[in-house]
């Protein structure tokens, strides 16, 4: 047994994560009863969602006709069919009760005039299956994230929610391919707590720190996804990385799509439209792989702007006044702080920016975590919902105002699944001190790391190798190069350097933690695309410019032990779960 003193905890459920899944699956399990822990290693109003800004995706219909099916068919379209749709079907049916839900927790979304929720259009959102475009997006001016992260933590306190914050999870604890809850570090006084659970749900957010440009906050590391490799469970889809067309030139902060939604467009040097090239349709709400190549493509070619010709602009000063500080009132914050820009009177320099993982921990559409190892055998005890999860409902490119949707819509059904699971009260299994001490030699052997390797300077290696070798064109030669190169950093943990040896808020070893986490997963990322020989979505490989349907209709899986991983590949879902709508065929994906 270990050195340390470990704290004991029983709970029905455990949520890892705070985030707007977390949260909202953290009420719905309280509500039914069911003893509930929620572990953050920020405060919950700190969690990333609060970052999301231009709204959630419901076909509610208040801004003009909608459908369910309608959103299901962008949805599908913009996954560029590597979504599952009888996971999409779900999301999309279940969108519009799970926003009016958040209005009656109290989430204070913006108002049309005759006080129904404010919709705006959002890039690949149509009607009539794809031949008209649509306003579906529900916002709370431009903070939509912010609102529903603030009202589910009230929601989650309201309903007896436990919180244990500011606790790092070290790893979880698994016995005859079980999850039985997991090991966290309580930052406040340095304890170690075993929290055993009858179910355990991830909602760790993305990995976007793996780059080093992008809007993600530096928490993004990814933690459950990690926790899931060293269990050895596979992660999938990693390949498909998103890059927001519009990050802040320079700083890489997001800059809404909700500003194209309400009419901003994007210039070149030559004062050219640019986007009528690339999407005459669409235009400049195009799905966001489209609209990211698309800028890539003009700064490649010389029609970039600024000294160096390496961004573009984005102009709202066209806008009335009123519409920006009504509907846009953060983005004017935003770029008169980190870009100096008045946008009433100057154009946004951006360029695109690492956003959003489509990859994660495989799940079924009720949240369960699946092994895929031939099969779809579901791990018992283990769930994964938000963007920690691979559903997979976002296949190969997510739309704008997918992601807040799918986070209540599947937080929702991971708390349902639990309740009918997970009898309130039943006793737990005894387990071994084994599996406790193989996470603690881990955490161990960081803590005492006396190398010559910083942290910082091997994470800088592996976020440049990422941002150079993986980006918006991939190719062979540069795949190659960074299957290679990424490996270093991970060998340079051997001789990895930690100062601080305390267990209270010792950042430089939370540091080490969290790269320990980000390299495992940028090693399959880059092994995942250097297998996928094709472009599709956010994967785009300029020596496999097309689609390739027969040898890469599939989700990639990856295995990852040490620096060692295993592809293997699974179906992608080509059946819908009722008869309210047919399958839609894989057709040419343009805008």
């Amino acid at each position: 047994m270990s050195s340390y003193k470990i704290i004991e905890h029983q709970y029905d459920v455990v949520v890892l994560g705070a985030g707007g899944a977390g949260l909202r699956a953290a009420v719905g399990l309280s509500e039914a009863g069911l003893k509930t822990a929620c572990i953050s290693k920020v405060f919950p109003t700190r969690s990333h969602t609060s970052a999301a800004q231009g709204g959630i995706s419901a076909a509610l219909g208040n801004m003009g006709e909608d459908d369910w099916r309608w959103h299901m068919y962008d949805t599908v379209k913009g996954s560029d069919w590597l979504g599952d749709q009888d996971c999409i079907e779900y999301l999309c049916k279940e969108a519009p009760r799970a926003v009016l839900e958040l209005e009656r927790y109290g989430v204070p979304f913006s108002r049309t005039e005759d006080g129904k929720i404010y919709q705006r259009p959002f890039g690949g959102m149509t009607k009539n299956y794809g031949n008209e475009t649509v306003q579906r997006t529900c916002a709370a001016a431009d903070r939509t994230g912010h609102a529903i992260l603030h009202t589910m933590y009230g929601q989650a306190l309201k309903h007896n929610t436990e919180f244990f914050i500011e606790y790092f999870a070290l790893d979880l604890l698994m016995k005859n391919g079980e999850c039985k809850g997991l090991i966290a570090w309580n930052l406040n006084d340095g304890t170690i707590h075993r929290f055993r659970s009858h179910i355990t749900i991830i909602a760790t957010g993305g990995y976007g720190k793996t780059y080093y440009s992008s809007t993600s906050a530096h928490t993004c590391t990814g933690d459950g996804n990690a926790m899931v490799l060293r269990a050895g469970l596979p992660l999938q889809d990693m390949e498909f990385v998103q890059f927001h067309p519009t990050g802040i030139y320079g700083h890489g902060t997001l800059i809404s799509e909700g500003v194209r939604g309400e009419g901003g467009y994007l210039l070149n040097s030559k004062g050219e439209r640019f986007m009528e090239r690339y999407a005459p349709k669409a235009k400049d709400l195009a799905s966001r792989d489209v609209v990211s190549r698309s800028i890539a493509l003009e700064i490649n070619e010389g029609r970039g702007v600024g000294k160096e010709k390496d961004h573009v602009h984005l102009h709202l000063d066209h806008l009335d006044k009123e519409v920006i500080e009504k509907r846009l009132p953060g983005i004017s914050e935003s770029s008169k702080l980190f870009a100096d820009v008045d946008v009433t009177k100057e154009p946004i320099p951006v360029v695109p920016t690492v956003h959003y993982n489509m990859g994660g921990i495989p799940t079924n559409y009720k949240a369960e975590v699946l092994t895929v190892n031939g099969s779809e055998k579901i791990v018992p005890g283990l769930m994964a919902i938000g963007e920690a999860a691979c559903v997979s409902v976002h296949g190969a490119n997510r739309l704008g105002s997918n992601s807040l949707i799918d986070l209540v819509v599947f937080g929702r059904a991971a708390a349902k699944r639990a309740a009918e699971l997970v009898k309130p009260g039943t006793p737990h299994e005894e387990i071994s001190n084994g599996e406790t001490d193989k996470c603690l030699e881990r955490f161990e052997k960081l803590r005492n790391g006396n190398g010559s390797n910083r942290t910082a300077d091997l994470r800088l290696s592996m976020q440049k190798t990422m941002q150079s070798k993986c980006a918006v064109f991939r190719t062979e030669k540069t795949l190659k190069e960074g299957v290679e190169e990424i490996r270093k950093p991970y060998e340079g943990m051997d001789s990895i350097s930690v100062k601080d040896k305390s267990l209270i808020f010792n950042t430089d070893l939370v540091e080490t933690l969290e790269f320990d986490n980000l390299i495992r997963q940028a090693i399959v990322t880059l092994d995942s695309a250097y297998e996928r020989k094709e472009s599709r979505g956010a994967h785009a490989r300029e020596d496999h410019p097309n689609r390739d349907d027969n040898k890469f209709m599939k989700h990639t899986l990856s295995w990852c032990e040490g620096s060692k991983t295993k592809i293997s590949y699974r179906d992608v879902h080509k059946s819908t779960l009722s008869n309210d709508v047919q399958y839609f065929p894989p057709q040419e994906r343009v805008y």
